[in-house]
């Protein structure tokens, strides 16, 4: 219950960096999808984040415009879209850039986007 209040269990945009901020904030574990609206890839990571979202509620799941957080994309340095931030305990630990590690293919499976995550320890994975 206590992680629903948080916005677990769900993913959702959020509208500006300074929100980025207090999300990761009230959060152990952040999930946050950097994304472009005009990146078809980009639709891809949704479709399986929001199947993972629900799953794993320890683990809070965002997205973000890049082009709206010129700041953060270049304090954590994101270069390529799509790139998805592991963000543990405030800090980012473990990045997911573009499909590399995911087989390197559009058509990966959302259990294989699971077992990545599993990997950085950023959801509860068996």
């Amino acid at each position: 219950k206590e992680w629903l209040s948080k916005g677990h269990g769900e993913y959702r945009e959020i509208p500006s960096e300074r929100d980025f901020f207090q999300e990761v904030k009230g959060s152990k574990n952040v999930v946050c999808h950097f994304y472009r609206d005009t990146t078809f890839r980009c639709q891809i990571m949704d479709k399986h984040l929001t199947v993972l979202a629900k799953k794993h509620v320890e683990t809070k799941f965002l997205k973000l415009n890049a082009e709206k957080s010129p700041f953060l994309c270049e304090r954590l340095r994101i270069k390529v879209i799509p790139t998805v931030a592991l963000i543990k305990d405030g800090k980012a630990q473990d990045y997911i850039v573009g499909f590399t590690d995911l087989g390197n293919t559009d058509d990966f499976t959302t259990e294989t986007l699971e077992w990545r995550l599993g990997c950085a320890d950023i959801i509860n994975y068996r």
